[in-house]
């Protein structure tokens, strides 16, 4: 469905943006009045991360006029597979502060403010209002939540996009017009039931692909032309090169947003067993380094992550156990009787899984290890590669 256009224009564009949109201009659906619109309009991105990266350089060079950053994390070297509006200068540095800085080579009429704290439930408000659009592209279940429970208090249409491996998903929600993000997930998944990038991988250019069409749905729900993906979910298959659309529908049983909530405790990002069974039973790197060198024989060292993450980097004299073995049960009777058992995987949410069923075998001594195997490089062995 069309929607009207979500901001008042500009009252002008100067000589110079309009010989810097005048590609824009000549098109019949956006001309003056939709790019006096982009002027005015105030979009907040929600990360600097792979999908926020294309979707702040294509808003900015559209000429939105103002565009907010939420984004408290640091550049890192493996963000730059994907992550094109960080460069290996800006390693180390902030990511907002870098993506303000691209930005304002891209286009220096944009105003680009930054908001380098964690996006809570005591500060989403507060931080969202006096926007006109959101756009999301993180990868969490927590954080997901809390920004469509934010718009839909405040009433701001928000645009989201999701990446993993080879697919991507992008749709509108706007409660108003349409459902909101949780008409289409109404709970979250299981804890450990989703990996994210970090964990998963994701292919470099998958986001260019879908922070595209985000960024398409933004002009469109600006401007007020074309019909918005508002009750459409459109999903991407990189391999297959193909989209395909599904229909959502609000769900009349969705309880009500009036407030927001603790949504880590909601989205439960570990489980409960989990946070039980390492809360006595966490080691650290060093820990694990003095283990080994002190009675080596004593210990049965496990990696609980996939294989291709184990020919990545590992931690010698560890065995490859992933993960869902455990929790089938299957690793079990690998696990010798006569040894203290000690997983790791690569930061420790995995290894406290594997952890919990461990431990409810029987094996009441087994460990894992806090940071896994980027503690292990970081701290104990620097020269190993980290991902």
């Amino acid at each position: 469905m069309s929607l009207p256009p979500l901001v008042e224009p500009a009252d002008e564009l100067t000589v110079d943006e309009v010989r810097r949109y005048s590609r824009h201009l000549i098109i019949p659906e956006v001309g003056m009045s939709g790019q006096k619109r982009l002027k005015n309009a105030k979009v907040l991105v929600v990360g600097a991360g792979g999908l926020g990266s294309p979707a702040l350089l294509y808003l900015a060079a559209a000429g939105v006029g103002t565009l907010g950053i939420i984004d408290f994390d640091v550049v890192d070297e493996s963000n730059l597979q994907r992550q094109v509006i960080h460069g290996q200068s800006d390693v180390d540095r902030p990511k907002a502060e870098s993506a303000r800085d691209s930005i304002k080579d891209v286009n220096p009429n944009v105003e680009v403010v930054l908001h380098q704290d964690r996006l809570e439930s005591d500060n989403a408000l507060e931080i969202f209002r006096g926007y006109d659009l959101v756009l999301d592209g993180t990868d969490n279940f927590a954080t997901r939540y809390l920004v469509n429970d934010a718009c839909v208090i405040l009433n701001i249409p928000y645009v989201w996009g999701s990446i993993f491996r080879f697919d991507g998903q992008v749709s509108v929600f706007w409660n108003e017009h349409g459902p909101q993000y949780r008409d289409l997930y109404p709970e979250p998944p299981p804890p450990g039931m989703v990996p994210s990038c970090a964990e998963g991988g994701v292919l470099g250019v998958l986001c260019a692909s879908v922070g595209s069409v985000m960024v398409n749905e933004a002009v469109k729900l600006i401007t007020g032309i074309g019909e918005p993906l508002v009750g459409r979910l459109l999903i991407f298959d990189a391999l297959e090169m193909t989209w395909r659309e599904v229909k959502v529908r609000k769900d009349p049983d969705t309880e009500p947003v009036t407030e927001l909530i603790d949504y880590e405790a909601f989205c439960g990002t570990v489980s409960e067993e989990a946070t039980t069974a390492a809360a006595d039973s966490t080691i650290t790197a060093p820990e694990l380094k003095e283990l080994l060198d002190k009675k080596p024989d004593d210990i049965y060292l496990v990696d609980v992550r996939e294989p291709h993450e184990y020919d990545i980097v590992n931690i010698p004299g560890a065995t490859l156990i992933p993960k869902g073995d455990f929790l089938s049960g299957k690793a079990l009777e690998q696990l010798p009787q006569d040894k203290r058992v000690v997983l790791h995987c690569k930061s420790g949410a995995r290894s406290a899984e594997a952890l919990a069923a461990v431990k409810s075998a029987g094996f009441a001594d087994a460990v894992h290890v806090g940071g896994g195997v980027l503690a292990w490089a970081n701290q104990v062995d620097t020269s190993l590669p980290t991902y």
